[in-house]
């Protein structure tokens, strides 16, 4: 029997109590009220929601409902077509999407692949100092050409190495959009077969600045001055030429990466600019250093800083500036040891360029990756340390922290 507003009213008994052609009023345990059309499709028997009672009356079900029949009528599967509309307006609504809340997004989906907390800041100042003005509040899906090159066109003269930068960062952003269905066709800030065709290349209008570094063949006369010189600093400084290092990898160093006995210190993955643990040979010389430094309890920084964790980024350059070195950087030894290496002795490159942590060259040298070298890096090391020739604080050995050692 068809319904009415007062059966339907009335109605308290759980489960599905017929209208006509298939209407139903679904009343569940809890007393909830809803609307369900019965139908066939395909010999499949399928239920279609109409909405809930307090919101679709008896009147406006029926119309739901003949509006469903219709589309049976017509072949379409009503449930289908709900399904189509909704996956349509979904897409409508996320091409939406504004450039600033993708690049967040993509952001926060991608932080961890950031192992440098300095570069992982610079992806968002970057875009807020010179895009987000721009098109941050514009759809991912209507960025285009003539946008991307308003953002970086009038920087790419002047700041060019960050004009790239952040290049990169946009067309990262758009990719994302693209693979997520926010936008379609071509990423307007790649850069090969496109916007090459409109900018210069970096190359032409930018030098590239190196890290000063002191040549190779003064490097003995120097280390001898620096290990003569008292403090952690100097003694950092020292460690960091003799394993030929990176600032960061050095001042953040543990005690539990050391092994004095294998002589051998570990650098975890995290602090590596390739994000691959990197073991490093300890010579005589590193491990008498590492001795004579004091240690303070819960503090586990090798180089201990005066505020009671490890050293600052200036410390290791404080050291230069104190000695009158001011033209050349810390990093710089880097290079010195790489030319040294190349020019004074027959260790092959994949070795050189595993002793600094770099990843291999080309397919031949990758192959060598699956181990690390260690025994003729350790000669290499060695050997480095010998040219070095470092002479010993007169400290007697050890090295006093600002605060006395714990």
């Amino acid at each position: 029997m068809a319904l009415n507003a007062k059966k339907v009213a009335a109605l308290k008994r759980p489960g599905r109590h017929g209208d006509s052609h298939g209407l139903c009023l679904q009343v569940t345990k809890g007393g909830v009220k809803s609307w369900l059309l019965r139908y066939e499709r395909n010999g499949r028997e399928r239920w279609l929601g109409l909405g809930p009672l307090h919101t679709v009356g008896l009147a406006d079900a029926r119309g739901r409902a003949r509006k469903a029949r219709l589309l049976l009528l017509d072949g379409i599967d009503p449930i289908e077509d709900k399904r189509t509309r909704k996956a349509r307006e979904a897409l409508a609504a996320a091409k939406s999407l504004t450039f600033e809340m993708a690049a967040r997004q993509y952001f926060d989906q991608h932080e961890r692949k950031w192992t440098n907390a300095k570069h992982r800041a610079q992806f968002l100042t970057t875009l807020r100092d010179y895009v987000l003005p721009t098109i941050g509040k514009l759809s991912v899906a209507a960025i285009d050409t003539g946008l991307v090159l308003k953002c970086i066109e009038p920087i790419w003269q002047e700041k060019t190495e960050t004009a790239s930068r952040v290049r990169g960062r946009i067309e990262s952003v758009l990719d994302w959009a693209t693979v997520r269905g926010y936008r379609t066709g071509d990423n307007p800030a790649r850069w090969r077969g496109h916007l090459d065709n409109v900018l210069p290349a970096r190359g032409r209008i930018q030098r590239t600045n190196h890290h000063p570094a002191l040549p190779f063949t003064d490097l003995p006369e120097f280390t001898t001055a620096l290990g003569k010189r008292e403090g952690i600093a100097a003694r950092a400084l020292e460690f960091t030429i003799l394993t030929a290092a990176r600032t960061g990898e050095v001042i953040g160093a543990t005690w539990n990466e050391v092994d004095l006995d294998a002589k051998v210190w570990t650098v975890p993955a995290g602090r590596i600019k390739g994000g691959r643990e990197h073991r490093v040979p300890l010579s005589d010389r590193l491990i008498q250093i590492l001795k004579s430094l004091p240690q303070e309890a819960k503090n586990p920084f090798v180089f201990i800083g005066p505020h009671r964790g490890g050293l600052s980024n200036m410390a290791m350059a404080s050291v230069l500036a104190r000695m009158g070195r001011t033209q050349i950087t810390v990093h710089g030894f880097r290079s010195t040891f790489r030319d040294w290496a190349a020019e004074r002795t027959a260790y092959p490159n994949h070795v050189i360029e595993m002793a600094l942590a770099h990843a291999v060259g080309n397919k031949v040298e990758a192959a060598y990756r699956r181990g690390d070298l260690f025994d003729k890096r350790r000669r290499l090391m060695r050997d480095w340390a010998s040219y070095c020739d470092v002479a010993p604080a007169e400290l007697g050995g050890k090295v006093s922290s600002i605060r006395g050692a714990r």
